[in-house]
């Protein structure tokens, strides 16, 4: 069996590492300026602009004050014309500061979905193609977490922390060239005090960092738990697990709760103390300015214009130091959720060195010519879905390329062979040892036992979703490795114990099994599984909406939709995973009679607890502890009276 699902996606390792990596941060640039440099310039343009009238604004204030408020308070004169038009300068500016800054907001928010909505889509494809071993040892709440909470610290990272980094910066080299230019004596008290609100912001901000990557690492844990609970409610409350359910979610509930707190401490004490500093630097400037001016002698530099200005400078450059304190926090947490995000972007997909492919061909005689899907789908319905009419006749064929350049064709028969396989899940526990048989095309091979004994192991084998670590699997005599795994799947039916419908119609749930299938297709398959009673009186028949999982529907008829989905597949082989297993006993007898139809000419794997479904099987396999112990059709099994015998006759029951 795979090992359990609940594999963390961050350690405690993990942890202890700088969120802010180098190669985080190129990954994340790639997005953002993959296809928006352009308006990634604009912005930066609009950014400087704002920036820019900014400080001018905060500079005029000295020629406000010195070359005309001061005249006209001495002089008295009542001329206001020089006045107004620096006020009407200085409004224009502003007025341009504030345009550049609605126009950046507008194209940051343009920006930042787009990238989320490429982060999303490249997510979900690279999801698809990671093995099934990545989704046996990862929750599933914490995967449905990178979509949800990781997205969404990356949004307002995007949309609103990171335009105001650059703003902060590009203000604060601007501000900093204001302030030389109106006075350095000043500049350098302020500089005195900006290097002690650092020096503060990256200790208080290191221990912030650190509580946030851990928030997002307990707060995916949390909603994989809570998803693992919402699924398995029914369980939780036959067994009347609620107390120690939610004692197991307040356990994790409260970490995620002492992370958090713990960051937002550190977060929101931060600007407080930045604030202040800010403050005490204003005060300081005031101070300082009018001593150097009155007691110094500097009245002739240092005029009362100027600290005016400077104070207005000194607020302006504070400011931007604040909010990048304020604005690393949100960055931290992002980085944390980009992390998570990359980290699974990153995980290896699954392997596919295959090279033979499933095609249609026509064949006349022993021949084989590869011809358009499109044209053998045509066939096959206008002759009721035959695919031959006695002269001429459409199969599936394996394309074989070769190193010279050759191509061979094979018809598609279900001849599956195992020879000496070995397997383990982790590399470490053995699951399998020398498994060896063969199944002949049309034949039932039927595998029994205990739970665990490896029955599943060998489905998962032939479908390659596991690959196996020593011996050979054979598909119509071609080793399985080297054929495209997709098309290997396509070649096999599978239908599961655990069935998975989809949210839309009927008629789309039993389409999934063949998208290119007509509804008169899907509808006979459905008869074929015996479905097509049931699904008649549904409310809306075949276009009824179904929604979680099929829950308005019985378990035996979730379980139907799924025989005739496999049905409508029209695979040559089939692998029937506990298939009957949630049906009762007088609608096992009606499937059984569909699934004989279904199994008819096909290469079919069964797994049952039932014996009763395995009796009719060419041949059936006893496993136990990962071996074949037994092997044979019923009637000798029986007769041999062994580990089988005692199953059939109850001496022994499975587990």
């Amino acid at each position: 069996m795979p090992p359990p699902r609940g594999a963390r996606p961050m350690n405690r390792e993990d942890l202890k590492k700088n969120p802010i990596s180098k190669d985080l941060i190129k990954k994340l640039l790639s997005y953002l300026t993959g296809k928006h440099k352009v308006l990634l310039g604009v912005v930066f343009v609009c950014i400087v602009v704002t920036s820019v009238t900014s400080v001018l604004g905060n500079m005029f204030i000295r020629n406000l004050i010195d070359d005309y408020i001061q005249p006209l308070l001495i002089d008295g004169s009542k001329d206001f014309s020089g006045l107004a038009r620096w006020v009407r300068t200085v409004a224009i500016l502003f007025g341009f500061g504030v345009l550049a800054n609605l126009f950046q907001g507008q194209i940051m928010v343009l920006i930042s979905n787009n990238v989320l909505r490429n982060v999303r889509d490249d997510m979900f494809i690279h999801m698809q193609k990671l093995p099934i071993s990545y989704f046996d040892t990862h929750a599933h709440g914490d995967v449905m977490s990178h979509y949800t909470n990781d997205v969404d610290t990356l949004r307002q990272m995007i949309s609103q922390s990171f335009p105001q980094m650059i703003s902060s910066a590009i203000t604060i080299v601007a501000t900093l060239a204001g302030m030389i230019y109106t006075s350095w004596h000043l500049t350098i008290v302020v500089l005195a005090g900006t290097f002690a609100m650092i020096i503060l912001m990256g200790k208080i901000g290191g221990k912030s960092a650190t509580y946030f990557v851990k928030q997002q690492a307990s707060l995916g844990d949390v909603n994989g738990y809570i998803e693992e609970m919402v699924n398995g409610q029914k369980v939780v409350k036959v067994f009347t697990y609620e107390e120690r359910a939610k004692k197991a979610f307040d356990k994790k509930n409260e970490e995620l709760c002492s992370n958090a707190t713990s960051a937002n401490i550190f977060a929101n004490i931060l600007m407080p103390i930045m604030g202040n500093i800010g403050n005490v630097l204003y005060v300081l400037v005031a101070f300082i300015g009018g001593f150097l001016a009155i007691e110094c002698g500097l009245d002739d530099v240092i005029t009362l214009g100027v600290i005016g200005s400077f104070l207005q400078l000194t607020k302006a450059f504070v400011m931007p130091v604040s909010q990048v304190s304020q604005q690393m926090n949100a960055i931290i947490m992002a980085m944390a959720g980009a992390g998570r995000i990359f980290k699974l972007m990153d995980e290896k997909p699954e392997e596919d060195d295959g090279y033979v492919t499933l095609v249609h061909c026509k064949k006349e005689g022993d021949s084989l010519t590869e011809v358009p899907e499109e044209e053998a789908l045509s066939f096959k319905r206008a002759h009721g879905g035959k695919e031959s009419d006695g002269t001429t006749s459409y199969v599936w064929a394996w394309k074989h390329p070769h190193q010279d350049g050759t191509l061979t064709y094979a018809e598609v028969k279900g001849d599956v062979r195992l020879f000496d396989v070995d397997f383990s899940y982790d590399g470490k526990k053995q699951v399998l040892y020398d498994i060896s048989l063969y199944a002949k095309p049309g034949q039932k091979i039927a595998f029994v036992g205990a739970t665990g004994a490896g029955k599943t192991t060998i489905t998962n084998l032939i479908n390659r979703f596991y690959d196996i670590a020593d011996g050979k699997i054979r598909y119509d005599d071609i080793n399985i490795n080297k054929i495209k795994k997709a098309d290997l799947r396509h070649s096999l039916g599978i239908v599961l114990q655990d069935t998975n419908l989809f949210t839309g119609s009927v008629m789309e749930n039993i389409r999934y099994g063949n998208l290119k299938a007509t509804d008169e297709e899907c509808i006979e398959a459905a008869k074929l599984a015996n479905a097509h009673d049931f699904i008649s009186k549904l409310p809306q028949g075949y276009d009824t909406v179904l929604t979680s999982n099929g829950a308005e529907l019985s378990q035996g008829q979730r379980q139907l939709i799924a025989i005739a989905r496999a049905a409508v597949a029209d695979p040559p082989v089939m692998i029937l995973d506990e298939a009957t297993s949630s049906i009762d006993t007088r609608t096992e007898a009606i499937v059984q009679r569909g699934m004989d139809a279904l199994m008819e000419n096909r290469t079919v794997f069964v797994i049952a607890h039932r014996l009763s479904t395995v009796q009719n099987s060419k041949a059936i396999m006893v496993l136990e502890n990962g071996h074949i112990i037994e092997r044979g059709d019923h009637q000798s099994l029986i007769a041999e009276k062994g580990k089988y015998y005692q199953l059939y006759t109850g001496a022994f029951e499975l587990e």
